[in-house]
């Protein structure tokens, strides 16, 4: 065994064995994986095999079509069978809501170039005699579904990898993970130790324990998942005789099932309600390729269901099943990518999907390791999204809760209840108690609407226009024409201090700093060039800067500082997160309101619009920014915990002859879209350069050099390709959710990102990205729901177009 390398890849599961392929196609020789028994034990080897591109995010079903096209190079370079079945597959929809998310998600294939049909259940009915058409309303085919051999698969990843220069060290178990002064890593094993630049956790089952041993507590958890494979069914082999090709895999929403043609029976699986964590606590090391005891009673209405769906399966024997665990994280997504505070240290692990997803995972994380970027958008899995908040405790809530609903459509606003309520500020029963509907954002409780006295404060989930419409209306209107004051506390928050603070920043950021006592709005942009950020900032005085950004990024942006952080101790960065938390009060009367609560001067002359000051309110020292993401006349006000509910009542009192109205993140974020704001995770992701996003105008190429700034000089020159545009939408009782096609003259063209109702301009809006060369044009449509909608690009905000409200 080498006693030095690279590269220390641990675990020999599919996903192991494509990071470490992965790492040797592009270039790097000198790795190794290191896997304590056998390639595929754990869960790779007891997987039923199945893939697929269905996924809710589009960028993650970008990578799974990556990886199914992936099978066949594989089998080349390797001379590994993959045991492929590239049979197709039904996803049945038995009501109307199910049948329109796979509309949506058939319109998502269209711009990502992926094969799928909508089809009727006649139709389905001949590509599947085997389903009792009753107990459907339609279906969506997907061409690139399939199956293959686990193990098969796997070594023809380890044999590529091998080709490409890796070494492969099997029943060689890691016990210890140390870091070195200068950011490498000594790997302890029962074999002897390696010294390595970079090590990867592609641990799958034991994911947390290696995760421990460099002092992190991973958001995995393994699930106990069953399937059976039937005996010979005369049905199937009479299809194979008449057809001459296999059944196509089924997705049986109502059932909670997939099926497939496993020889000539079915392989059928389930996702049950009723499901079990397996090991919540630590794995077991000697645990290898066992399998648990089976337990049909937990699947019986399962299969009791699709027996009466697919009648010849109650006919069926048994011939084995199948109960084994695997990993899921809180939201079904993998975890991948560098791990913030560990120099060197990355993970890919918690993808429950591996014979979908873990090509493109390795893809994307050598990709990411060599170049300093992944290459695709990766935010969906990378490990950063989740924070310090997502304990133990809370991801065994989440991943029993994702794993039920593993075949439920999650509807748009749909707030999912475990681990809930979860962080809370100080006016959580204040803001119930006034009718809130909460959200979680981040891991905190956040008033998304407010239900008035007598109306029961509670979404009723659809893809169409809700029970929130009317009120998250009353709250615009309430805002634009008086005042209105929202709860700010699910920002980031950071401050930035010391003799090199203001030049760290400068670096990078895209803008020049403000003064003191000023604020100022920037991009950040990675080395080549797209956005990976954008903040606000006010310089409180020398040496000393406030930053305000997305809370769901903190730890995505906390990475990239701490990467390009100086030595020499010259800049402290301090995470403010719940240490401090706000309120805004925006609308033409918030300055009245503001007035009453101070004794200094905030008059247009005294207090200009992007200005930031330090001053008491209602008795509490706070910080205070003239700005909104209201694009109206607004202010920003942050204290300390301590003083939130205090600030809370003295603005309800001093607003109340102005008719101040509580405001949620739908009616925030439907006044954003009237001043064509951009977000992050939507607009705002790191695939998009300044000039397509449309702000270019926070660029500064004049100032010092900055990360970014050559990307950035060739982009202003070129003009990148894409721009972000704002359309007026022919919406019927539906509003675009963000992913659907943008069609020009009948041809995909773009993407949406975002959008909604703008209650203020009684406009359906809608943002996304389209060719810069069409942007003079006007022949658009958005596809919304299965319908082409008319859509028209809106120049300018249509509310306060040149911003002056907010200026005065």
């Amino acid at each position: 065994m080498k006693t030095s390398t690279r590269v220390v890849v641990i675990g020999g599961g599919v996903v192991g064995c494509s990071v470490l392929y992965h790492l040797t196609k592009a270039g790097w020789k000198d790795v190794v994986l290191i896997e304590r028994d056998i390639l595929t034990s754990g869960s790779t080897w007891h997987a039923a095999g199945g893939f697929h591109t269905l996924n809710g995010d589009p960028n993650v079903a970008k990578l799974q079509g990556y990886t199914i096209g992936l099978y066949d190079e594989l089998e080349k370079i390797s001379g590994q069978a993959c045991g492929l079945h590239r049979s197709g597959g039904l996803i049945l929809a038995d009501t109307p809501a199910r049948m329109e998310w796979l509309k949506m998600a058939h319109a998502r294939a269209r711009y990502l170039g992926l094969e799928t049909e909508i089809l009727s259940m006649a139709e389905a009915k001949k590509l599947n005699p085997l389903l009792e058409e009753k107990y459907f309303v339609g279906a969506m085919l997907d061409a690139a579904d399939g199956n293959l051999d686990p193990e098969g698969t796997t070594h023809a990843y380890a044999k590529s990898a091998r080709i490409g220069g890796a070494e492969i060290y099997q029943g060689t178990r890691v016990t210890a993970i140390t870091p070195r002064k200068d950011g490498s890593w000594d790997v302890k094993t029962d074999k002897g130790d390696i010294h390595t630049e970079y090590v990867i956790n592609c641990g799958g089952l034991w994911a947390r324990e290696i995760g421990r041993m460099v002092g992190i507590e991973l958001p995995v958890l393994a699930m106990e998942h069953m399937y059976l494979v039937t005996d010979e069914m005369k049905e199937v082999v009479d299809f194979n005789a008449a057809k001459g090709h296999e059944l196509p895999h089924i997705i049986d929403f109502k059932s909670e099932v997939y099926m497939r043609q496993e020889r000539s029976g079915l392989v059928l699986g389930t996702y049950e309600q009723a499901c079990v964590p397996w090991q919540p606590k630590n794995t077991p090391w000697e645990f290898g390729r066992e399998l648990l005891q089976p337990d049909l009673d937990r699947i019986a209405p399962n299969l009791e269901m699709v027996y009466q769906h697919f009648p010849a399966l109650a006919k069926a024997g048994i011939k084995r099943v199948i109960n084994g665990p695997f990993t899921f994280t809180p939201d079904g997504n993998p975890l991948m990518g560098p791990v913030q505070g560990l120099k060197n240290f990355w993970c890919a692990c918690g993808v429950m999907a591996g014979f979908s997803q873990g090509g493109g995972v390795g893809l994307a994380l050598s990709e990411w390791m060599i170049n300093g970027d992944p290459g695709f958008d990766v935010w969906a899995m990378d490990i950063a999204r989740f924070g310090e908040w997502a304990t133990r405790a809370y991801t065994n809530e989440k991943v029993r809760e994702n794993y039920s609903r593993r075949f439920s459509i999650k509807f748009p606003n749909e707030e999912l209840p475990a681990a809930r309520p979860h962080q809370t500020t100080a006016l959580y029963d204040t803001m119930i108690a006034q009718g809130a509907v909460m959200g979680d954002s981040w891991g905190l409780e956040t008033p998304l609407w407010f239900a008035p006295k007598g109306t029961e404060p509670k979404d009723i989930i659809s893809f169409h226009r809700s029970n929130d419409f009317p009120h998250v209306k009353a709250e615009v209107m309430g805002t634009r024409n008086g005042v209105g004051v929202t709860e700010i506390a699910n920002f980031a928050k950071y401050a930035f201090s010391g003799p090199g603070a203001e030049a760290f920043l400068s670096r990078m950021m895209t803008n020049k700093m403000p003064r003191v006592g000023r604020l100022m709005l920037t991009p950040m942009l990675n080395h080549n060039g797209k956005l990976i950020g954008d903040f606000t900032i006010a310089k409180a005085k020398d040496e000393l800067f406030y930053m305000w950004g997305s809370s769901q990024a903190q730890k995505y942006h906390m990475r990239w500082f701490e990467e390009h952080l100086p030595s020499d101790g010259s800049v402290v960065i301090t995470r403010f997160d719940m240490g401090l938390v706000g309120l805004s009060i925006a609308g033409p009367k918030s300055r009245a309101v503001l007035q009453a609560l101070t004794d200094e001067d905030v008059s247009n002359a005294a207090f200009k619009f992007m200005d930031h000051r330090s001053m008491d309110i209602a008795n509490t020292p706070a910080l205070i920014n003239r700005v909104t993401y209201t694009g109206d006349l607004g202010y920003e006000i942050w204290v300390k915990p301590d003083f939130q509910r205090r600030l809370y009542d003295a603005i309800m009192k001093a607003g109340k002859e102005h008719g101040i109205v509580n405001f949620g993140m739908r009616a925030l974020l439907a006044m954003r879209l009237e001043k064509n704001f951009p977000t992050w995770f939507r607009e705002l992701r790191p695939i998009y350069g300044s000039a397509e996003v449309g702000l270019d105008r926070f660029i500064d190429l004049t100032k010092n050099d900055f990360i970014g700034l050559k990307a950035a000089q060739e982009e202003k020159k070129s003009g990148g390709k894409l721009r972000r545009v704002s359309f007026v939408v022919d919406a019927g009782d539906a509003d675009v959710l963000g992913d659907e096609p943008v069609f020009h003259k009948g041809k995909v063209v773009g993407w949406v990102t975002s959008g909604g109702y703008a209650h203020y301009v009684e406009k359906s809006l809608a943002q996304g990205y389209i060719p810069k060369e069409l942007v003079g044009d006007d022949e658009f449509e958005i596809e919304i729901i299965g319908e082409m909608r008319k859509a028209r690009i809106n120049h300018e905000p249509l509310f306060d177009p040149k911003g002056e409200k907010m200026r005065s």
